[in-house]
């Protein structure tokens, strides 16, 4: 899609997208930088949820009403487009969960606990989040499994020799965070898949932090499990993404039983559904399906303009919005990267030579905490803490960071102003 080359993504109507930006807090317009906690909304999701709630809200696959068949329609739809998101093979290979932490929780129980043995080894990388990291140790505590700790270097990229030193018969699972929500480094998912599958292990990719930044192929990838967390991706909360090859999910058996999910039911025992519907017991979030399908639409939206292609397949369009964010995104990481290492005192963490839209560092003269009171009285929202990874402080020999992420709708000035508040935090406890 070289064609873009040549264009940018028109940031000032973007930002008329998003209502929340206009928002004044302590008398100063909203920066909002805590897009890897969560993103914000354009008006497309919301208007779609409302729209739901107003004139579609029925239960789904069960009815045979007006607004059941209507809902049903709109919920089915947006799982094809989940589909093209990630290029699966099959709509049947995209499952809907409650979020990251669902479905990495529901692979870990499924496949994990059907799978694993006594002996056998579950590799995980230093910089995980706590939702990839917790559930493979419970279910290694139920299998007599072990989990193995894969070292990253002092730039928070991962030790790939270390790693291949790792990889070994007794590999069965690999859990890999695609990018970094605590540094921003890119992992290099596809080398290390097929590193794993040449000792017959299964790999599971966190993308929780992908799905906003980069385009998608989980068939070029060749991943056997993708997680996506939507809600940081212009989604509702309550909506997360499971995929998996399908000979792996029909494998698989269910994580959770009730309605939905069933073939059928007898006090002598029950069958089940088929893909995908075996994964998803119960009433889903219909509306936060919905509006994912809508931030998709949303997003290829962004690529139909850039190239001025009205009628671009979801695709293509997709393709063509997914460069131009990770072009423009990449000159804001790089524009403030460049600014906060001219401070003295400031130290940043996670310089990856392949790096998404994190900015997080710590200063000499104050904690983290401090920076974020500090920012949020200028009305600068970050994010203060040690953002759910525990192991990697550990490693980074700090207690927390200040981590400001990034998205497409963030501007220049907002970096300076981010700048500009670092300086003040240094006037005052410096």
């Amino acid at each position: 899609m070289n064609a873009i080359a040549h264009r940018t993504l028109n940031i000032e109507a973007i930002r008329k997208d998003f209502p929340i930006l206009a928002t004044l807090v302590n008398g100063y317009p909203l920066v909002y930088l805590d897009n890897g906690a969560t993103s914000q909304k354009p008006h497309l999701v919301i208007d779609s949820q409302s729209e739901y709630y107003r004139q579609q809200n029925a239960n789904i696959h069960r009815g045979v009403h007006y607004l059941s068949q209507l809902a049903t329609q709109k919920y089915d739809v947006a799982r094809e487009k989940t589909q093209v998101f990630l290029n699966a093979a099959s709509s049947h290979e995209v499952i809907f969960t409650a979020g990251c932490t669902a479905s990495i929780n529901l692979v870990a129980q499924s496949y994990g606990r059907q799978n694993l043995k006594p002996g056998d080894e579950i590799l995980l990388s230093t910089m995980e989040h706590h939702s990839n990291i917790i559930p493979w140790q419970l279910v290694a505590q139920q299998t007599g499994a072990i989990v193995r700790q894969i070292p990253i270097t002092d730039q928070g990229e991962i030790d790939l020799e270390a790693y291949g030193q790792l990889l070994s018969e007794r590999t069965k699972i690999v859990g890999i965070v695609h990018v970094s929500n605590s540094l921003g480094t890119i992992n290099p998912v596809q080398r290390m898949i097929a590193q794993a599958h040449q000792v017959g292990a299964v790999v599971l990719v966190d993308g929780a932090q992908a799905g906003p930044h980069t385009r998608i192929d989980v068939q070029a990838l060749d991943a056997d499990f993708y997680v996506l967390s939507c809600h940081k991706m212009y989604a509702p909360t309550g909506v997360g993404v499971l995929y998996g090859k399908e000979v792996l999910l029909r494998a698989m058996p269910p994580y959770q039983g009730g309605g939905d999910m069933i073939h059928t039911v007898s006090f002598d025992g029950s069958t089940y559904a088929d893909l995908p519907y075996k994964f998803e017991a119960g009433t889903p979030n219909i509306a936060g399906v919905i509006g994912l399908g809508a931030a998709i639409d949303y997003l290829a939206g962004l690529g139909r303009g850039l190239l001025q292609a009205p009628d671009m397949s979801l695709g293509l369009a997709l393709d063509a919005a997914f460069e131009g964010i990770s072009n423009y995104e990449s000159e804001l990481t790089s524009y403030g990267m460049k600014r906060l290492s001219e401070i003295d005192g400031v130290r940043i963490t996670g310089t990856a030579k392949e790096k998404a839209g994190i900015l997080a560092f710590t200063m000499d003269c104050a904690h983290p905490h401090d920076i974020g009171t500090v920012f949020d009285h200028k009305g600068i929202a970050i994010r203060a803490g040690h953002h759910c990874c525990m192991p990697l402080m550990k490693r980074l020999g700090v207690p927390a960071t200040a981590r400001a992420s990034i998205a497409f709708y963030n501007t220049v000035e907002e970096i300076d102003r981010l700048v500009d508040g670092v300086l003040m935090v240094k006037e005052m406890f410096g």
